[in-house]
Formats: C-alpha cells, sequence, structure tokens
C-alpha cells in the first residue's frame, strides 16, 4: 500500500479553521445578498402599485372635475332647450338668448376662462391663427382687425387660438 503523507496536528485545524471562517463568510454574503435581493423585489412592486394608484386616482379626480363642470353647464343647457320651444320672432326669445350668453360667460368667468383677442390687439402667433390678411393704412403692422372666431385660455394655457384678420 501506498503510504499516506501525515499532516502535522498543529497544522489541521488552522487550514479547518481558514475554510470554516470562509464558508461562513460566502454563507452570511449568500444571505445578505439574498435579503438585497427580496428588498428590491418588493420595492420594485410597491413603486409598480404606486404607479397604478396614482393614475387611477387621476382619473378619479378628472372625472370629478368633468362631472363639476357638466354641472355647471346644465342649466344653461336646460335654458336652451326652453329657448328651443319658445316663439322664434319674439323679443322675449332675443332676451333669453342674451341671458343664456351672459349665464354661459358668468360660469367661463368663474372658472378663470379669458378671452384672449380682440380687435385692435397685437397678432401673437403663440394666441392667434391668422386666417386672412388684409392692407389698411388706419391699422398699424400685425394688428388684428377682426376676430372671426373668440379664442380662449385658462391661465397661461390656451384651450383654443382665435381665428382673426391681420391687417398689414
Amino acid at each position: 500500500m501506498a503510504e499516506e503523507k501525515k499532516v502535522p496536528e498543529t497544522e489541521k485545524p488552522k487550514t479547518e479553521k481558514k475554510k470554516n471562517k470562509k464558508d461562513a463568510e460566502i454563507e452570511a454574503l449568500k444571505a445578505e445578498l439574498e435579503n438585497k435581493n427580496d428588498l428590491l423585489l418588493r420595492t420594485a412592486a410597491e413603486f409598480d402599485n404606486f404607479k397604478k394608484r396614482t393614475e387611477r386616482e387621476k382619473l378619479t379626480v378628472a372625472e370629478f372635475a368633468k362631472a363639476g363642470l357638466i354641472k355647471q353647464l346644465l342649466p344653461i343647457l336646460d335654458n336652451i332647450d326652453r329657448a328651443g320651444m319658445a316663439p322664434k320672432d319674439t323679443p322675449d326669445y332675443i332676451k333669453g338668448i342674451e341671458m343664456i350668453v351672459k349665464q354661459f360667460e358668468g360660469i367661463a368667468e368663474n372658472l378663470g376662462v379669458t378671452e384672449i383677442a380682440k380687435a385692435g390687439d397685437e397678432f401673437n402667433p403663440e394666441l392667434h391663427e391668422a386666417v386672412m390678411h388684409i392692407e389698411d393704412e388706419t391699422l398699424g403692422e400685425n394688428v388684428i382687425a377682426e376676430v372671426l372666431q373668440k379664442g380662449y385660455k385658462i391661465g397661461d394655457t390656451v384651450i383654443r387660438a382665435a381665428m382673426v384678420k391681420v391687417a398689414n
């Protein structure tokens, strides 16, 4: 039989201790990696749920805003229906239409909607859409001669650009 090499007893424990210590470190690092991985997966899931929840909330807020606006406009619609049933050739009919327009303007004002073009204003391509051009000596350069369709904005947001006739 072949002779086995005998390792002195003093060397065996050091090697085994080093091996056991490295194994323990590896196991500790694996456990830490598992914990970090689990934390990462949980955080990703929480973030995904947060995105879905905020999207649902945003849609709900938009729906409530639309409902609030429609609720304000319903009386105007009711008055338009009443005007449609009235005889069209009476002064009361014209007065009723004028009242409906004032009612609508009041709601628009309460919502912060403002008109963005008047004859004599300077033409601004961010607010106005020039659909016609005329030569007029009484008006200056790039001045709105006539508003063909009113434009509106809320704050700095243009809802609809005004269609205008521009001079010179």
